[in-house]
């Protein structure tokens, strides 16, 4: 087997796209791809990626690194203890903004030599940043007077990617961006139909093919229609409904001859994976109080809070309420025993037995005594009577109750409240169903990710909602808590990244059993930003 497959990765996050592919192996245990160079702008994103670069210099991760997230030393300063896999890391992953001056020098020299060492066996990954696509982006931007979309530098970062696809040339790439790039337009013109023109004319006209990973056998011909590019997370074993859009691209002459059954797709699972799945072997602990939180204080909450919630339901109907009233009696004999459990609760470190294998193998590291990053956040008094009634309407009826199912009682004081706008505004995560879409939302107040344990009482911790991304458990992500939400909600699930990384493998076998004759061994190509076109001509893949 040849050297793993170089990998460039834009646009990279905390790094949950490139894990998926790093993870890879073959039968003989050795890696089939290997990060070449990896960008990010975010710096605590950045730090976190710098963080796996350099764990993934070690065929098994240093001892001081399980030291420190067992809580048995503070961090090392890596830099000292491991200099030279450090300054690996450090020349790998960069913080850089793509389209800027600096970056664009850097990444010319840096494609230049990529190319030189490897030719045409490279992928490029990434998928470029998604707020001006998203629904609930396009929203918030339409409420921002004098608002122009064709002003709007986010609506053409992908035109940076286009740019490093055609300067490198890569044998294939995969691109992934939010659902919402398939219904946005400006001045009228759909944004994806030109993205993936642009795609598919990357170094010369129809210079790749692109294929829908979700339709069995489909390229991007005129039987494709955009919705096919849709890859749906809970098919493929990840237990979220996350729906994002994903392009694999392979140049041409790699397709020429590529069996149809090589072809890039991704089989199915026979079942969803849950919330429960994922979650319901780690530790039960209470929430925290926003204010003087002490066990005391979160006891006397909880009963308040029940105490609310109980006289609450007395309004709704008959059914309902005798349903609310038994999950809320099972309650209070639930939540007194995890009274002193306010996080960083050691255990928890295993998975129940109807989580798939390859999942539970996926994640859990058995040199972890604790789950680093799984400490409870504080809520508002007030908020704890409306997350025990979502959770307990969630247990009992398998929905999360809408504003119109809250009682009055419990209703906030949110102008939106009854408008309809905002009707999950309090959404619990159904244990028997993969949760909803993580995003960086969860970064905020928690809301929409409420644990679905009502004694627990609570939103999800960073390494709860790291779970349900399928982030491993000896995955942590750096910078202050908010910015830890803010990246695993913007992350690609690693565990979908690695079966996109497996489909891809047979393409690469067949390829390096072809003979390539390059026309043009030259690479003296502008910069695609000076509008300049490269010469048509073929690497060799081999």
């Amino acid at each position: 087997m040849s050297d793993p497959i170089a990998i460039v990765d834009l646009f990279s996050g905390p790094g949950g796209l490139g894990e998926g592919f790093s993870a890879c192996r073959g039968l003989d245990g050795k890696r089939r791809y290997r990060i070449s160079l990896s960008i990010e702008k975010e710096e605590s994103a950045h730090r976190t990626l710098r963080m796996r670069a350099f764990l993934h210099q070690f065929e098994t991760f240093p001892p001081e690194y399980y030291a420190w997230l067992n809580g048995k030393v503070e961090e090392p300063d890596w830099k000292k203890v491991f200099p030279k896999e450090w300054a690996i890391a450090e020349d790998q992953a960069r913080c850089m903004e793509l389209g800027n001056n600096g970056c664009t020098r850097f990444l010319q020299d840096r494609l230049a030599a990529i190319r030189e060492q490897h030719g045409g066996r490279t992928l490029l990954i990434g998928g470029p940043p998604c707020q001006a696509y998203s629904l609930v982006g396009r929203a918030r931007n339409s409420g921002i007077a004098g608002y122009d979309p064709e002003l709007d530098h986010r609506n053409f970062l992908y035109d940076e990617y286009v740019k490093v696809l055609e300067y490198l040339e890569p044998a294939a790439f995969v691109m992934e961006n939010v659902k919402g790039m398939l219904s946005a337009t400006i001045q009228g013109n759909a944004i994806f139909g030109q993205v993936m023109k642009d795609l598919r004319n990357a170094g010369g006209k129809d210079n790749y093919q692109l294929f829908a990973l979700g339709t069995e056998f489909l390229r991007s011909t005129e039987e494709t229609r955009p919705q096919d590019f849709v890859v749906r997370a809970e098919q493929y074993g990840v237990p979220q409904a996350r729906h994002r859009v994903i392009v694999v691209g392979l140049r041409q002459d790699v397709v020429d001859g590529l069996p149809k059954q090589l072809h890039p797709h991704l089989e199915r699972k026979p079942a969803a994976v849950s919330v429960s799945m994922a979650l319901s072997g780690m530790p039960r602990m209470r929430s925290g109080l926003s204010k003087s939180d002490s066990d005391d204080a979160w006891e006397a909450a909880m009963k308040e809070a029940t105490k609310m919630v109980k006289q609450a339901v007395a309004d709704l109907s008959s059914v309902k309420r005798a349903a609310l009233r038994t999950e809320l009696a099972r309650l209070e004999s639930e939540y007194q025993s995890i009274i002193s459990r306010g996080g960083d609760v050691e255990g928890g470190l295993v998975l129940p037995a109807a989580c798939p294998p390859d999942l539970q193998t996926w994640l859990l590291d058995s040199r972890l005594n604790r789950l680093p990053q799984n400490k409870t956040r504080g809520h508002m008094p007030s908020d704890l009577g409306r997350y025990l009634f979502a959770a307990c309407y969630g247990r009992a009826f398998g929905v999360s109750p809408n504003a119109s199912d809250f009682p009055q009682a419990l209703a906030p004081n949110h102008r939106n409240w009854s408008t309809g706008k905002f009707s999950d505004r309090f959404r619990v995560q159904l244990a028997g169903r993969p949760s909803t879409t993580v995003t960086s939302h969860i970064s905020k107040d928690g809301h929409y990710f409420i644990h679905p344990d009502p004694a627990q009482c609570r939103s999800l911790t960073v390494r709860e909602a790291a779970r349900l991304q399928t982030f491993p458990d000896n995955y942590v992500f750096l910078g202050t808590r908010t910015q830890q939400y803010v990246q695993v909600g913007n992350a690609v699930p690693p565990f979908l990244a690695r079966q996109i990384a497996d489909a891809l493998l047979p393409v690469f076998a067949f390829a390096d059993t072809k003979r390539f004759l390059s026309r043009d061994q030259t690479y003296d190509r502008g910069w695609p930003s000076l509008r300049q076109r490269p010469n048509k001509h073929r690497i060799s893949i081999a």
